[in-house]
């Protein structure tokens, strides 16, 4: 399973914890904040925090977190360890 791991869009920091299917537990500033899941490549979805269905209202924000969720997962960082080990 993947680590957690940080975003930032502008001044907000997002913890990002998966769940895995495409799905994101998202902690705005320290709060839980969302669990989203992957639609399209170009879209995401808020689940409902009772039921965990999607609600298929547009959201900007998390669209925004989800392309970086993307961008993030296509092109993680290098961990030092890691790099310091080959």
């Amino acid at each position: 399973m993947q680590q957690p791991f940080d975003l930032e869009i502008g001044p907000i920091n997002y913890a990002i914890f998966p769940e895995g299917n495409d799905t994101y537990v998202v902690f705005k500033d320290g709060s839980e904040y969302a669990h989203i899941q992957k639609d399209t490549a170009e879209q995401w979805l808020k689940l409902d925090s009772v039921t965990d269905l999607p609600k298929f209202d547009f959201d900007e924000e998390i669209n925004q977190i989800g392309k970086l969720i993307t961008e993030y997962l296509e092109n993680p960082p290098i961990d030092e360890d890691e790099e310091e080990e080959e």
